[in-house]
């Protein structure tokens, strides 16, 4: 099984947003556990602007509160918004969308839809290429 663990700021959009992507994704592989958490995470719940845009697409927009993150667990997958957050999770297994994409995933919060609809698109592709790296290294 792998463990995998979205990571921005608050756990409000960027990283839930990629979370119910990546569950809608895989929902036939039970051998992909999916998380996520903020680095400043408060309880809050997912911004409305994301659950809009989730629904959009026919993905779980239910609430939930926002989860901190707190002890780096060494056999999960950490994939953090952009390069800066990697510091955030020392001695973790992380990855960040810049990798992935060579590019970071710019945090929405408090803009337009359209932002939201482009984090979710940046997200898709980013994942989507997370999950064909996750095939090929299964293959070795």
């Amino acid at each position: 099984m792998i463990k995998i663990a979205f990571v921005c700021t608050g756990n409000t959009c960027r990283s839930v947003m990629a979370e119910r992507i990546l569950k809608k994704l895989s929902d036939q592989d039970k051998s992909i556990k999916v998380s996520s958490r903020g680095i400043y995470a408060t309880g809050e719940n997912i911004s409305p602007m994301a659950k809009k845009v989730l629904k959009s697409h026919h993905i779980s927009a239910a609430n939930r509160k926002s989860v901190k993150l707190g002890k780096i667990d060494k056999n999960t997958l950490y994939v953090v918004m952009n390069n800066q957050m990697k510091i955030c999770i020392p001695g973790g297994k992380v990855i960040s969308f810049e990798d992935l994409m060579a590019e970071p995933i710019a945090d929405p919060y408090g803009k337009d839809e359209q932002a939201y609809q482009l984090t979710f698109d940046q997200l898709s592709m980013g994942i989507k290429i997370l999950l064909e790296k996750i095939k090929k290294w299964r293959e070795i």
